[in-house]
């Protein structure tokens, strides 16, 4: 679809999903030059990289936006991110699928503005090559089919005009337009409360290395911290995190104290990854996430305790799906829905207290503070090397028979095949 053919039908009237960075200054003034009458709304996920919020809806009026609101999405985000934890859905390369998540959060929380503009089209910044466009558009179907999405970066008018970010800079900074100077435009920043994604620009050169220019958003690299450890403990009841060193706070603000707490540590600064998009082409990233990082990390720590081998086997098999499904956009999705449904029974079996230590972007389990308070923990002392506990070690000796006869058959008949060259 290009913009013809929505002025042609008489469709001027969109709602626009913005950040408020290049992409979305640069779509807003352009379509405003088109004569389409914009909504441009923001949701307020907690973006470390903006100082004032409110200050995206001016730079969208700047921009051409006949009404520019922000949403808040931060109680829905967190929510979101914890399934992420609690499915420890890392893609490629270790990343928490901070950006995958935040979009079906964008899309939910707009849907609510497009009947008081008399709309049925969302726009989106997101580019042709990328995963959000998929993320934007599966969402959109899935919670309301009756808007269709308008993509810029689909359409040809607008890639004749703009064929990548050199010339939306320099458009910009013509149209006098409220972005960064080009000079600190080197790379693109999607940024929310849980992580920061870095990509574009500069990044895309492989052979120079991102930390001599990319500038921590949440915290510091590991290697420029203090050489000082740092004692936390975390509690869980029923697989969400409540306190902190003993302390309730509610889940947006454990996950801000944890950025704070984490950033000034290097947790989860720094991880970078060429991975696969969803389009089956490569991308690099550089990706920060301090409290995904400590909060999966020791939500780890506590699944070691509770989870046998065969549960094990099936939780990672459902953080598999969920990540995938995340990354690919299918959040809103049956397959999502029916795992998560599953990954809450396993989730309501975790509590407790752990204990960590902090240093130099690392993560370390420290202890469980009472044993007892992990109610599921299937730890016990039957794996003790002292005379503790039921397991009886003479029993081993018919289990090792049993495993042992299958071994011996294969080393009779298999004997010719030199495995071991």
């Amino acid at each position: 679809m290009n913009y013809k053919e929505l002025l042609n039908s008489k469709k001027t009237n969109l709602v626009g999903a913005v950040s408020g960075g290049l992409d979305s200054c640069t779509i807003t003034s352009w379509l405003k030059e088109k004569g389409f009458n914009l909504k441009c709304l923001t949701v307020d996920l907690g973006q470390p990289d903006e100082e004032n919020i409110e200050a995206v809806a001016d730079r969208m009026k700047a921009c051409g936006a006949t009404e520019a609101l922000i949403v808040n999405g931060l109680d829905k985000l967190a929510q979101f991110g914890l399934k992420v934890i609690q499915s420890q859905a890392k893609y490629e390369g270790g990343y928490w699928n901070t950006t995958g998540i935040a979009r079906p959060v964008t899309v939910a929380c707009m849907l609510d503005h497009f009947k008081s503009f008399d709309s049925s089209y969302l726009f989106h910044g997101a580019t042709g090559r990328g995963n959000d466009q998929v993320r934007f558009e599966l969402a959109t179907k899935m919670l309301n089919p009756d808007i269709n999405v308008y993509a810029p970066w689909r359409d040809h008018y607008f890639l004749s005009d703009f064929p990548g970010r050199a010339e939306m800079i320099d458009y910009c900074e013509l149209k006098k337009l409220p972005i960064k100077p080009k000079s600190e435009s080197r790379y693109s920043t999607d940024a929310n409360l849980l992580g920061l994604t870095h990509e574009a620009g500069d990044l895309e050169d492989i052979e120079q290395s991102p930390y001599d220019f990319v500038e921590p958003g949440m915290g510091k690299w590991p290697w420029d911290t203090k050489l000082k450890q740092e004692i936390i403990s975390i509690t869980w009841e029923n697989g969400t995190p409540t306190h902190i060193n003993g302390e309730s706070y509610s889940l947006v603000n454990i996950f801000k104290m944890l950025n704070e707490i984490g950033g000034n540590h290097g947790i989860g600064i720094g991880i970078h990854a060429v991975e696969n998009r969803f389009l089956g082409i490569k991308s690099r990233g550089i990706y920060e996430s301090p409290s995904m990082e400590l909060l999966g990390e020791c939500y780890e720590f506590l699944l070691q305790l509770v989870l046998d081998r065969r549960m094990r086997n099936y939780f990672d098999e459902l953080s598999s799906t969920i990540s995938r499904q995340i990354y690919e956009g299918f959040w809103f999705d049956t397959t999502t829905n029916i795992a998560l449904s599953s990954l809450s029974k396993i989730s309501n079996m975790i509590s407790g207290t752990v204990v960590l230590r902090l240093f130099r972007g690392k993560v370390y389990f420290e202890k469980i503070d009472d044993l007892s308070n992990v109610d599921k923990s299937l730890y016990t002392d039957d794996s003790s090397m002292e005379n503790l506990g039921e397991f009886n070690h003479e029993d081993s000796q018919g289990f090792l028979n049993i495993l042992g006869l299958n071994a011996k058959n294969l080393g009779i008949k298999h004997n010719s095949n030199n495995i071991t060259d």
